[in-house]
C-alpha cells in the first residue's frame, strides 16, 4: 500500500560537522548582549537621555562591529512605563555581561539600572532625564 522511501530523510544530522554553520558560546552570548544593549538604547532614546544613549552605542558598537541603527521612534508610553521597561532591559542585559564576564557592559548596565531606579524614585540627583 505504501512505497518505501528511497532518499534520505532531511531530518536526520548530517555525516558532516562543518556542513552547517556553529557559533560558540560567546558568539551567542555577544549577539544576546548586543540585542538587549540594542533594545535599552531605543527606549533610552525615546527618554532623551543622549548621554546615556551614546555610552550603549558605544558598547552595541563594540559587540557587533558596527554602530547601532538609532532612531527616534516614539511609542506613546508614559515616562514611569519607559522607565521601568529601560530598567528591565539593563537587568537583562546584566545578567548576559556578567555570564559572558564583559566587566565593561555589566557595569554600564548595573549603572543605566541605578538611573532608571532612581528617576521612578523621583531622585532628581541621580535621576536619568
Amino acid at each position: 500500500m505504501y512505497e518505501p522511501i528511497r532518499t534520505k530523510s532531511v531530518h536526520t544530522a548530517s555525516d558532516d560537522p562543518g556542513a552547517y554553520p556553529h557559533r560558540s558560546r560567546e558568539e551567542e552570548l555577544d549577539i544576546q548582549l548586543a540585542g538587549h544593549l540594542a533594545a535599552l538604547l531605543a527606549v533610552t532614546d525615546e527618554l532623551g537621555d543622549d548621554e546615556g544613549g551614546e555610552l550603549i552605542a558605544r558598547q552595541v558598537a563594540r559587540l557587533r562591529g558596527a554602530p547601532p541603527a538609532r532612531h527616534a521612534g516614539l511609542s506613546g508610553a508614559s515616562r514611569e512605563a519607559l522607565h521601568r521597561k529601560a530598567h528591565a532591559l539593563a537587568g537583562r542585559a546584566l545578567v548576559v555581561a556578567a555570564s559572558r564576564a564583559d566587566t565593561s557592559a555589566a557595569i554600564l548596565a548595573a549603572e543605566r539600572m541605578d538611573a532608571h531606579t532612581a528617576a521612578l524614585a523621583g531622585d532628581p540627583l541621580v535621576a536619568a532625564p
